[in-house]
């Protein structure tokens, strides 16, 4: 087992990394930038060392000054958390050529999935459903418009390195793609420093829903169920809930076993999460793989009593896996709601400020992921992220009321900060929501409604 871990990530997933650590008895290692000296994790972590200023490339994406400072803390492994480095095959591989063991996939393997054209024609390949499009990157516009003649518009083009609902563009009429094309190139160039296109069809009324898995380097390898991850805006997450409501039984197994089916042919080692995109015909077809720890990871969690994070660590360390499929009995339903500091009336901007107030929920089966406290400085240099609220029911009703009891105890002020709590609460009241028949249109209809009410008011 590793004695020393170094934690490159922030906020409240480094957080929760360190408290793994901890329960194992693994001393950890905090980076931290200028605007994170007073950080909940560095206050929390056995040594905190400073790599660099607020912006990320200069700390948090700087490769040789986590490196350096991983080999001058004397940390055996690094855990990079989810996003910033944390499916970045140079890094993975630069730390192993360092003998520090990368908390995740072999570089090979992030680098082959990471490339989202390559990673559908592999999974393709081992057989799992891929929705009609391009196998690999676009080399012109001609191309894309060929192929989304034969797909059928509309289309969707999405950056090869793209991540984080970042570098898409739906398409809906052929006289829009070349601009699509041309922006969408720019945006993913200007975002992830590759420019490379690929596409395919673009379901409308979709669910979004993704599978867990755990493998270990002995060849086994499990899922922990699935969640709904559909209640989104500008493609990213803001409510979750396992299990997904309203699938038949026998399409979650079919899915989930899918995603190991999928993580087995390509020799996958670790956590990873397998998303699919849903057809109201309840047919499933795979988007992307993410090679790291998700956001929405506690809900899972929740419903199985399995730590992921632990898990991630073990893997890392050579041991088996400690759990077995037969082992996994997902029991009643865990809902998470994302408390961002943003503004859902201006099309849901960032609202940095120093925070006043800050009292998170509590009670019965509520479980807060959190870095925020009174004085903390929300900058605007990271994620708008201030908590995961996530609570755990026996059924889905009284998870939703449990939800909404809990958002309703939150209290969070500051100079210039809104967060997403009202809209979180308006969204459980959403006669869809409730009624589990939502899609990933549910947040655009939400405030189209919205509009349409203020001006006929």
């Amino acid at each position: 087992m590793f004695r020393t871990v170094l934690i490159a990530n922030r906020g409240e997933i480094a957080l929760r990394i360190v408290r793994a650590c901890h329960e194992l008895g693994i001393r950890t290692v905090a980076v931290y930038s200028t605007a994170d000296r007073d950080s909940a994790v560095v206050r929390s972590a056995d040594e905190a060392v400073h790599i660099g200023p607020a912006p990320s490339k200069a700390s948090y994406l700087s490769v040789p000054a986590i490196v350096e400072a991983a080999m001058l803390s004397g940390a055996q492994a690094i855990h990079p958390g989810y996003g910033f480095l944390s499916e970045d095959p140079d890094f993975a591989e630069i730390c192993e050529a360092n003998g520090i063991t990368f908390i995740g996939p072999s570089p090979g393997v992030m680098e082959q999935l990471g490339d989202k054209a390559a990673a559908r024609s592999a999974m393709a390949a081992a057989g799992l459903p891929v929705l009609p499009g391009s196998m690999s990157a676009l080399s012109t516009p001609g191309e894309a418009k060929e192929i989304a003649q034969r797909t059928g518009y509309p289309v969707i083009l999405k950056a090869v390195a793209g991540g984080g609902g970042r570098g898409m563009a739906v398409v809906r009429e052929p006289d829009d793609l070349l601009s699509a094309f041309k922006e969408t190139r720019a945006h993913a160039r200007a975002v992830f420093g590759d420019d490379r296109l690929y596409l395919e069809r673009f379901v409308d009324d979709a669910r979004h829903v993704e599978a867990q898995i755990l493998c270990d380097r002995h060849g086994s390898a499990v899922h922990l169920g699935e969640r709904d991850c559909s209640v989104q805006r500008r493609h990213q997450k803001l409510v979750e809930e396992a299990p997904a409501p309203n699938l038949p039984d026998e399409l979650r197994t079919a899915m989930c076993e899918s995603a190991v089916q999928g993580a087995l042919a390509v020799g996958y080692v670790g956590a990873g999460t397998f998303e699919f995109v849903l057809t109201p015909a309840h047919e499933f077809f795979l988007m992307e793989i993410n090679c790291r720890l998700q956001v929405e990871h506690p809900v899972t969690e929740m419903v199985t009593g399995v730590d992921i994070v632990r898990e991630q660590i073990l893997i890392a360390a050579g041991l088996p896996l400690s759990v077995h499929q037969g082992d996994i009995a997902p029991h009643g339903v865990a809902m998470e709601c994302r408390v961002n500091a943003e503004d859902p009336l201006r099309d849901f901007a960032p609202t940095p400020g120093r925070l006043t107030e800050f009292v998170p929920p509590g009670g019965p089966f509520v479980r807060v992921d959190t870095h925020s406290f009174p004085g903390w400085q929300v900058g605007p240099d990271y994620d708008s992220l201030l908590a995961k609220t996530v609570v755990w029911a026996p059924d889905r009703e009284q998870a939703l009321t449990r939800m909404n009891r809990a958002l309703g105890e939150f209290r969070v002020g500051g100079d210039g900060v809104r967060t997403t709590i009202e809209f979180l609460q308006r969204t459980l009241a959403c006669p869809e929501f409730r009624a589990g028949q939502h899609t990933t249109g549910l947040v655009t209809a939400m405030l189209e409604r919205r509009a349409a009410s203020a001006a006929g008011g």
